[in-house]
């Protein structure tokens, strides 16, 4: 895999450290690929704090989907960047369909642990092309899931792959994180992706801007560390854990959006 793959065995890992724990979430498959796939992390790569802040934001990513499929059950869920994440297992609620999207090595490696059904596929797409989401499967209404995502995209990229759902979707409801420009450059000096060989990255400081004339609206903007979940750590982990990933200055790092069609 290349450098940006690379990057998915920082959330794989610590979703399985936390899931070993037990708190935050329960996640068997990430256990089982990381014990398979994975390799010595370096630097901030490593950290516990990163464990528990990874194990989080896929939790917030979970709840809303689950949330998106008790309103609309016959949506279709397209998980672009989906890496080796086993959402699709962690996600209960009926769904008439799902798909997972990353790039052709991922998915190789990808269909190691996951079997294709009826109503779940995995399809090799490079999220800097848009054109590939024409061979996605049709729907009337679709969740898109970008976690981890838009930072690997400028933001000419990012918008045209929303395009590409816009125009492919009639009802659309989309959540992603964003680095902020600031976030985008404090990745220079500090970002634990820098340990797996990514330099660059790209931040969006106006989403509205981004989105532009694309019949979409913000609708909500989230927290990526609910007090729900900061309260499964225990004691001084939880103290520490709030002075990192709560405060003023995260948020003019890293922010969560939702995003829904308008008619």
């Amino acid at each position: 895999m290349n450098e940006v793959n690379k990057t998915l065995f920082i959330p794989l890992c610590g979703k399985s450290r936390v899931s070993r724990r037990g708190i935050i979430l329960r996640d068997p498959s990430a256990e089982r690929i990381w014990a398979a796939e994975g390799f010595p992390l370096r630097g901030s790569a490593r950290s516990r704090w990163l464990a528990y802040n990874m194990a989080m934001r896929a939790r917030v990513f979970d709840d809303w989907t689950e949330s998106m499929l008790a309103r609309d059950p016959e949506a279709l869920v397209v998980h672009i960047g989906c890496g080796l994440d086993s959402r699709c297992e962690r996600v209960t609620h009926r769904r008439a369909g799902w798909i997972d999207c990353d790039l052709p090595e991922v998915i190789a490696v990808r269909r190691k642990y996951f079997a294709e059904t009826e109503h779940y596929r995995m399809e090799a797409l490079d999220a800097a092309d848009p054109a590939q989401l024409e061979g996605l499967p049709e729907s009337g209404s679709a969740v898109a899931v970008l976690e981890g995502l838009s930072m690997y995209l400028t933001n000419a990229e990012l918008r045209a792959l929303l395009r590409a759902l816009r125009e492919k979707y009639a009802s659309l409801h989309v959540l992603l994180d964003v680095y902020t420009d600031f976030g985008a450059a404090a990745s220079r000096i500090k970002n634990p992706v820098k340990d797996v060989g990514v330099s660059v990255l790209y931040g969006v400081d106006d989403i509205r801007a981004v989105i532009g004339d694309l019949r979409l609206r913000v609708k909500a903007e989230h927290s990526f560390t609910p007090e729900a979940l900061i309260n499964e750590l225990r004691g001084a982990e939880r103290v520490v854990f709030r002075l990192l990933f709560t405060g003023k200055l995260y948020g003019k790092l890293y922010r969560l959006f939702e995003l829904e069609s308008m008619p």
